[in-house]
């Protein structure tokens, strides 16, 4: 009885701030439909615009529980994206690249971050969401990495940066692809493996045709599923460095979420999720990162984005840059 009591305490004291995000959430939802924009990003300002909230007391608790936990499931959930079969479909020569890619841009994002005075760790976020798959890669990595004063203000940043550029991508990858007469094939991996979100992924690729559409999905997908290798990456990292989690404990080198993700991309590729089931738990992990990244939102203050100046700005549009040409060139060399 007890026990049933304080899970009713509890859930009261996190309502009001579970509730408000996924207000804010639903309505980034209606403008990223009627205007086109990146969801996430429409998330993120008016997450922002509400931020007084996570200094009241009723709302706080939350807040930052969705801003962590609820964060934490989209994650694992993403793992019902993946199979084994999508992977091996197109043949080694795009999952060699696929991995040299995210290892080579995340190594030049760190080096690129240092020599800029910024902390490794802030290389390691922009270059795994530049690299991997944009916003979602940049929250997740952000959960594994070590608690820091800076942390939430340039997981936002990233989130902010890699939305809009994944949406500048999607315009102007294509008439790259086109410039180079790339064939549907070529177009389908350059498209895949360079543009950041997923959706626009998709956006960029069926704008060209069904082929292009469809190769540049499943190479999307292999970039996704570089994320559980990453998040260990940088748990192993963060453990050898003697960082704490903030709770005075190091850091699991698996965290749960991430083997969630492990776990539902096996089930997955058994072909036995019935494909509603599948097509429903991918609509839950996309409103759960909408419904955080709102949290986190209301966790900032605009005019501390507005406060990192012009280097970060240079660093992600210097990596998006580098992916591209690196892509090209492991193109030419494999394909």
């Amino acid at each position: 009885m007890p026990n049933i009591q304080t899970l009713h305490l509890r859930t009261r004291e996190l309502m009001p701030g579970f509730v408000v995000s996924v207000v804010v959430a639903a309505a980034a939802c209606f403008l990223s439909e009627h205007y086109g924009a990146p969801v996430m990003l429409f998330a993120l300002l008016l997450g922002m615009a509400l931020n007084f909230l996570s200094n009241d007391g009723k709302c706080k608790a939350g807040i930052e529980f969705t801003a962590r936990t609820v964060l934490r499931i989209g994650i694992a959930l993403l793992g019902m994206r993946i199979t084994l079969g999508q992977i091996t479909a197109l043949g080694w020569q795009p999952v060699v690249m696929v991995i040299t890619l995210v290892a080579v841009t995340i190594s030049t994002s760190v080096f690129a971050a240092k020599a800029l005075g910024f902390n490794k760790f802030f290389g390691m976020l922009t270059g795994g969401a530049t690299a991997i798959c944009g916003a979602s890669a940049a929250l997740a990595l952000s959960a594994a990495l070590p608690n820091h004063p800076q942390k939430e203000k340039a997981t936002l940043f990233t989130v902010i940066g890699v939305s809009a550029l994944s949406t500048l991508a999607m315009i102007v990858y294509p008439m790259i692809a086109r410039g180079l007469e790339l064939s549907p094939l070529a177009s389908g991996v350059f498209l895949g493996a360079t543009i950041h979100d997923v959706a626009q992924v998709v956006g960029a690729g069926y704008s060209m045709s069904t082929e292009t559409g469809d190769t540049a999905t499943v190479v999307k997908l292999m970039r996704v599923a570089m994320l559980l290798p990453v998040i260990v990456c940088a748990a192993m990292i963060t453990r050898m460095q003697g960082a704490d989690d903030g709770t005075g404990q190091r850091p699991p080198l698996l965290p749960m979420f991430a083997v969630g993700f492990l776990l539902l991309a096996c089930i997955n590729s058994t072909g036995w999720v019935p494909p509603i089931i599948q097509g429903g738990l991918n609509e839950l992990s996309r409103w759960c990162l909408i419904i955080a990244i709102s949290a986190l939102g209301m966790k900032t203050q605009l005019k501390e984005l507005a406060s990192v100046g012009m280097k970060p700005i240079l660093l992600m549009i210097g990596e998006s840059i580098f992916l591209v040409v690196l892509v090209l060139a492991l193109m030419k060399l494999w394909l």
